[in-house]
């Protein structure tokens, strides 16, 4: 999943230059050069495709097709003066190459933004040339060898060089490597900023000036002259001089939700307009929420099935666990944290658990959903099975964060371990469809797409991501067990603070569900990367999480509160999100 974070940051902001360095990968394993390298490749790849396509849908010239796509860009973070550059440096040999009928994969190789080392496989996403490839690309290269472009190493090509964007730059790679948010005033975990860690991920801050004043909290005396909790409930009533917090909440058993999870539960997600050419436009404006979308690492956790304030931009109308629990007890309003990494696992979760924000003494207990569900069997090694998580390994890591928790948890929390799903159903459902840099030709699959980032060593999941068969139910066996160590764990051990639960990951049972609905399979994963649970899949998933909890465990999701629509009438939406 890291890879695919690398991959599209550079693709979307650098439009050809790599930009791998800015993306901080969760473990300690920084991208190897070879793995730069891949990053590299599929972002000028995808760029180069969209260029060429842009040309074919609007039968225009490839110049004028490199002005369509930098003006369908927002000026925010510069990211059409960014474009512009780019294509000034770049594109007089794009329109040599392209114009000459020269595809993607060979435009990359001559620009030396991909490279086949000795030895290596040429990778490539389309079909190879009908010529021999080294005829072809020497013949690209003769069209572009008195290039000036060509002298400089494209190592160097680092966008965050540009001084304009070296501040930005700085931002987002603090805000990954440190996973709070950048702008917190008073150093509590909380935000009034909504991206950059922000109020998109942990309920935003209702005083960021008063460290003591944040979501979660217990009241301080009631609010009876401030808010200190940020649900939107203070003041006394008029009528009785009871305060009002001590009226609808005292009893109500106020809790919050807290999200451990990886670039699932973080809903990663790239949108496919931004690299269908037939699907841009500037009156639809294609590239509206991509500032959005790079402050927050390619995440919408303010979509998410755990933590999502918003309303489903999928039109579908379960909503998340989150917002089911302020439903039920108004006065969980803005109590959620969605603590996700890309790349997370429970190898490196220690890394940026300790940014979770409960104190024990002062803080109302929390529901945590533990829910690493990839990175644990996934990986994108050309032999991916060594560098997965044993059992032995998960039930040490997991013990480790369960002493975490209970040593930080108020007592009367909550601890739901989630089991891993059953990948195959990604080659299963998806690999005989048309990409959608191959849906205008009808030329690249989900097949050759896993392929090419196979061979580039760069996918979020080598294993699961595969033509191999045999491979692919290695991985699922490997995630069994791995599911089967969590649900032991749940059934033997016992904290202070909290009670211990598991749960599946039934994606067989959201699919059918879907069916019910009149929706395909194919529909509930992201189409851009082929590989995470898209929002649909991520509101499902909250809707069967809920039914079963609610069924099983009642307890921990805790009562309605009778007096929810008082609390509407006196404080409205309570400040919203």
């Amino acid at each position: 999943m890291k890879s695919l974070w690398n991959i599209l940051l550079a693709t979307t902001l650098s439009l050809l230059l790599p930009l791998h360095t800015l993306a901080s990968p969760a473990s300690d394993d920084q991208p190897s050069t070879g793995h730069s390298k891949g990053h590299t490749c599929v972002a000028c790849v995808v760029v180069v495709s969209v260029i060429e396509q842009l040309a074919q849908v609007h039968n225009s010239t490839v110049e004028a097709s490199m002005e369509r796509l930098c003006s369908y860009l927002p000026e925010k973070l510069f990211l059409k003066t960014t474009c512009y550059l780019v294509i000034r440096m770049f594109g007089p040999d794009l329109i040599k190459l392209l114009s000459a009928n020269i595809n993607a994969d060979v435009v990359c190789h001559t620009l030396e933004f991909c490279k086949q080392d000795p030895g290596q496989p040429l990778c490539h996403l389309y079909p190879l040339p009908k010529e021999p490839w080294k005829f072809t690309l020497e013949k690209a290269r003769q069209i572009v060898k008195k290039s000036p472009i060509l002298k400089h190493s494209r190592s160097s090509s680092d966008i965050c060089s540009l001084p304009f964007l070296a501040k930005i730059c700085q931002r987002i790679k603090s805000t990954i490597q440190n996973s709070v948010p950048f702008k917190d005033v008073d150093s509590d975990k909380h935000s009034i900023f909504p991206t950059l860690r922000g109020y998109h991920w942990r309920g935003r801050d209702c005083n960021d000036s008063n460290r003591m004043a944040y979501p979660g909290r217990r009241p301080d005396n009631w609010d009876i002259h401030e808010d200190s909790n940020c649900n939107g409930i203070w003041g006394v009533d008029p009528k009785d001089g009871i305060p009002y917090e001590k009226k609808f909440c005292e009893g109500s058993q106020p809790r919050g939700i807290i999200l451990l999870g990886d670039s699932a539960g973080a809903h990663f997600h790239i949108s496919p307009e931004w690299i269908t050419a037939s699907q841009m436009s500037l009156v639809q404006k294609s590239f509206i929420d991509l500032p959005v979308a790079l402050t927050n690492e390619l995440d919408w956790p303010q979509l998410s099935g755990v933590t999502g304030f918003l309303d489903s931009i999928s039109g579908i109308k379960e909503n998340s666990v989150y917002l089911r629990l302020r439903k039920r007890n108004h006065c969980n309003h803005r109590d959620y944290q969605n603590i996700s990494r890309n790349g997370g696992s429970s190898q490196n979760l220690e890394k940026f658990l300790e940014t979770l924000s409960r104190n024990q003494l002062l803080d109302h207990p929390a529901i945590v959903i533990y829910a690493m569900i990839g990175n644990d069997v996934c990986n994108g090694k050309v032999d991916p099975i060594p560098e997965m998580t044993t059992p032995e390994k998960l039930y040490s890591s997991i013990m480790q964060t369960l002493k975490y928790l209970n040593s930080h948890l108020p007592n009367g929390s909550h601890v739901i371990l989630y089991g891993l799903p059953d990948g195959t159903f990604l080659w299963d459902n998806l690999h005989n469809r048309y990409y959608p840099l191959g849906q205008l030709n009808k030329d690249v699959t989900y097949a050759h797409f896993y392929s090419f980032l196979n061979c580039l060593q760069v996918s979020p999941c080598h294993s699961w991501m595969s033509s191999n068969k045999t491979l692919r139910t290695l991985t699922s066996e490997r995630a069994k067990q791995l599911s089967d160590t969590l649900k032991k764990i749940a059934a033997s051990q016992k904290f202070t603070n909290f009670d211990l639960l598991y749960v599946d990951f039934d994606f067989q049972e959201v699919t059918e569900e879907w069916r019910k609905q009149g929706g395909q399979p194919w529909q509930l994963i992201e189409p851009v990367d082929g590989f995470h649970p898209n929002e649909v899949a991520s509101q499902l998933l909250a809707d069967s999480f809920w039914k079963k909890v609610q069924l099983q465990w009642p307890q921990v999701l805790g009562k309605e509160n009778p007096f929810n629509s008082q609390i509407e009438q006196v404080f409205g939406d309570q400040g919203g999100h």
